[in-house]
């Protein structure tokens, strides 16, 4: 069968790299970057071939434009790039089809980045002649995109058709870890499941049945779950829509001698006051909304984190942007923190958004890069951009 092939496995010196990072930072109302995790991660992989004398063209999106909108320039990551990669100088491309003697004078101390690749309709629709165009920049192409290697766009499954493909340090570790987790997890094994978008859930849930011996469910999904077994919940966000496949998760559940833990108090309220009241989950007031969990139920979800020894989080435990109902949220990751035991792998972009101004971050085992790609490899073992890469002709 084959196998990616990463960028420490073999020698690339010299070359002018088309590297594929993930910049597609959380950002603050006004649009500047809120949280540079996903650009410090990338730093490894672009130090590790900056190192070996290659040239870099950087190709990466922001957001979800339609059409280009500077708002979502990647003109606000050269400044962290500057921070982080000293001696060097990234400088943005706005149009490769224009500015083609930028590629023919570039030395090795220059950074191209070429902007927002999402500009191009061309991207999502995996045009085969934008990614002709695009591989000809190259001599060589590296995926270190892992939470976007979900998707079957230009510039992660086209462009290894045309150029020799590799995979990065950051793919590499989230390959690795997260199949670790999966395919031999020390037990026992607590996957911790939130969030409000139920339909992507439904089928990784199903999956983590059969491997887990716990599933914790918390925030928007943990209201459908409520519902669906008969439980009122007032004015609660909640996906009606997918109540049969839930109820079909509780008998898998059962078949497989898995546990899925639901709320037995919640926070109920408004989710633009800071009032909340505890409430039994059989006792809902019609005119609130469950808006995070409760602290009897944190006392079971720590004390089932507390004994685990592979845990596998995603998804906030409630509408953890209001102060007021996020206790549940920082209650999950603060236990995770205090196992030492356990090999813990955290993923999402509202997870880590929650997370990612706290100490002791560095205490969890790996922070995953990926939403729905860390959902989608635990579900499937593999992605697009994955299984472009193992395709690639060296």
């Amino acid at each position: 069968m084959s196998k990616v092939t990463y960028i420490d496995e073999v020698e690339i010196k010299n070359k002018t790299v088309l590297l594929r990072v993930d910049f597609n930072v959380s950002l603050n109302p006004n649009y500047t970057i809120a949280d540079d995790t996903r650009i410090r991660q990338s730093i490894p992989t672009i130090k590790y071939l900056l190192e070996r004398g290659n040239r870099l063209i950087l190709l990466a999106h922001l957001g979800r434009p339609h059409a280009p909108d500077m708002r979502l320039s990647l003109r606000k990551v050269v400044p962290d790039l500057k921070k982080y990669l000293v001696g060097y100088r990234p400088i943005l491309i706005e149009d490769f089809q224009k500015e083609v003697a930028v590629f023919k004078t570039q030395d090795s101390h220059e950074i191209l980045i070429y902007e927002n690749i999402r500009f191009h309709p061309e991207e999502e629709k995996n045009d085969p002649h934008f990614a002709k165009r695009l591989s000809k920049l190259g001599d060589v192409y590296v995926n270190d995109a892992f939470g976007v290697s979900n998707r079957s766009h230009a510039s992660l499954v086209g462009i290894p058709r045309y150029v020799p493909s590799y995979g990065g340090l950051l793919l590499k570790r989230e390959i690795e870890l997260i199949s670790k987790a999966i395919e031999k997890p020390k037990k026992p094994f607590v996957a911790i499941i939130g969030g409000a978008k139920i339909k992507t859930k439904i089928p990784l849930i199903s999956r983590l049945v059969e491997i887990a011996d716990h599933v914790i469910v918390g925030g928007g999904l943990a209201n459908a779950f409520l519902f669906a077994q008969g439980f009122s919940i007032g004015k609660s966000i909640c996906d009606t829509e997918h109540l049969n496949e839930i109820r079909k998760l509780f008998f898998l559940a059962a078949e497989k001698h898995t546990v899925i833990h639901l709320p037995t108090d919640v926070m109920v309220g408004q989710p633009d006051k800071h009032i909340s009241h505890i409430r039994d989950v059989k006792d809902i007031p019609e005119g609130l909304q469950i808006l995070d969990v409760g602290p009897a139920t944190l006392a079971k979800y720590g004390a089932l984190i507390s004994e685990a020894r592979t845990i596998i989080w995603n998804g906030p435990m409630g509408y953890f942007e209001n102060p007021t109902f996020r206790q549940g949220t920082d209650f999950i990751f603060y236990a995770i923190t205090n196992n030492p035991l356990a090999a813990s792998i955290v993923g999402g972009g509202d997870t880590i958004a929650a997370i990612s101004n706290k100490e002791y971050v560095n205490k969890i085992t790996h922070v995953s890069t990926g939403g729905g790609a860390m959902l989608e490899f635990i579900e499937k073992g593999t992605l697009p951009g994955i299984e472009a890469l193992k395709n690639s002709k060296h």
